[in-house]
């Protein structure tokens, strides 16, 4: 997604170290690899195994200068300083799905999948959203898709699934997406998203624990960055965006002393700039080829000397 301005967002140069926090497909990762040749390194990292497994296959090619890891981005500390990568000239959140993931039927992703409704990137963790949905109360149910998914019919959606699993548990994505469908009104206007989407986001959002885990891993990642190294951030969804947003505006500004102070206190510097356009956006060719991608906003940043 957004491939080549989030090659201009990081510039990779020959022999620098670079880290791709959500390998997915591996799209960025071979980019970047070309880019650093021919002695620049970059370390993968992913919770999904089959990701890990895929670019594997898919960046061998690159030998050693590849280093990949199955993590959770919330670890990309430790990861990076057990992998030799304690300072480096750029990093990667792309924080969208692959499409790998949507195609994969025992995974729940798609709306049509009549596998289980699973959700989770590392199927090792947690639990999965249909071991969720059959003992959650209806509150925390509507909570949860109010708070992850800003679905405006949570408690209606609530209710039903609540109505159903006293017949039958929910198990299949398929049977998710159908109950939406029958108790939200369709979406209106020109770009008609599934009457499902809000929910499932919420759903896959709750189980991998996507909004609690990110501020950190972005703090994590400023420390790994040298200065002058650069911090690129794919999100799709507005929640997502806030929090690289703000983040980002936040170490932009550096001193948080209150307004009232005649003089700072704090003693903290601006850590990042901006660069480029805040957001940037995908172009309507890509939009056209691939209309998932329309949802994509790209915040890119440099890392400021001490």
């Amino acid at each position: 997604m957004m491939v080549e301005e989030v090659l201009l967002a990081l510039s990779p140069l020959p022999g620098q170290l670079q880290i791709d926090a959500t390998l997915g497909g591996g799209g960025h990762a071979v980019r970047i690899l070309e880019a650093n040749a021919p002695d620049g390194r970059l370390l993968g990292l992913d919770a999904d195994q089959a990701a890990i497994a895929r670019c594997e296959d898919r960046l061998s090619a690159f030998g050693g200068r590849a280093t990949l890891r199955r993590a959770n981005f919330e670890h990309i500390a430790e990861v990076a300083a057990s992998s030799g990568f304690e300072r480096v000239d750029g990093i990667l959140f792309d924080l969208g799905l692959s499409s790998f993931q949507l195609a994969d039927d025992a995974r729940g992703f798609s709306f049509r999948s009549v596998g289980p409704l699973d959700l989770r990137f590392d199927a090792s963790q947690g639990r999965a959203a249909s071991e969720l949905l059959a003992t959650a109360e209806e509150g925390e149910i509507a909570h949860l898709l109010r708070t992850n998914g800003e679905e405006p019919h949570a408690r209606r959606i609530a209710r039903a699934i609540v109505e159903q699993r006293r017949h039958r548990p929910i198990e299949t994505a398929a049977e998710l997406a159908a109950l939406v469908e029958r108790v939200v009104p369709p979406p209106r206007g020109r770009r008609r998203t599934h009457s499902a989407t809000r929910t499932f986001q919420a759903l896959r959002i709750a189980v991998n624990r996507e909004l609690d885990v990110l501020p950190a891993a972005l703090a994590a990642a400023l420390d790994l960055l040298r200065p002058g190294g650069r911090l690129a951030v794919l999100a799709y969804h507005s929640l997502e965006d806030r929090i690289v947003k703000r983040f980002m505006a936040a170490e932009r500004r550096g001193c948080v002393c209150p307004p009232t102070l005649p003089v700072c206190v704090c003693g903290r510097s601006p850590r990042l700039r901006a660069i480029g356009p805040t957001p940037g956006f995908p172009t309507d060719a890509e939009i056209a080829t691939n209309p998932r991608a329309r949802s994509a906003r790209l915040r890119a940043a440099e890392r400021l000397a001490a």
